[in-house]
């Protein structure tokens, strides 16, 4: 399974950006991170594949993830962004098979800039 993630670009503080990340085959739960300039890489979000999301503290208000199971994509929309949310926004997904053996799939990432 491949991961493609779209969506970024450049943003003021206080705007809007949906970023969206599709597999190219079914996957369980899908996840969005970020790394931030010299950081590590941070989780934000996932969903279920029957729908139920879970947010870190610092996606929870502002950041909403949602996906359409039936293309195989999740969205994570962000709003009132600041300049601390420029990162590469990184994509995650995971199959489990009969034999619960589980596979992580990772996207590109895609670059967010907000300025201020």
């Amino acid at each position: 399974v491949q991961l493609q993630a779209s969506g970024g670009g450049l943003a003021q503080a206080g705007g809007s950006l949906t970023l969206s990340c599709e597999a190219s085959g079914s996957v369980n739960d899908m996840t969005w991170y970020r790394q931030r300039p010299g950081q590590r890489r941070e989780w934000l979000a996932d969903i279920s594949k029957d729908g139920r999301p879970d947010y870190s503290d610092s996606a929870k208000g502002r950041f909403t993830i949602s996906r359409d199971t039936a293309k195989n994509t999740v969205y994570l929309q962000m709003d009132n962004l600041k300049p601390e949310d420029t990162a590469v926004y990184i994509c995650n997904a995971n199959w489990i098979n009969s034999d619960h053996e589980y596979f992580y799939y990772w996207g590109q990432g895609t670059l967010v800039t907000v300025s201020s």
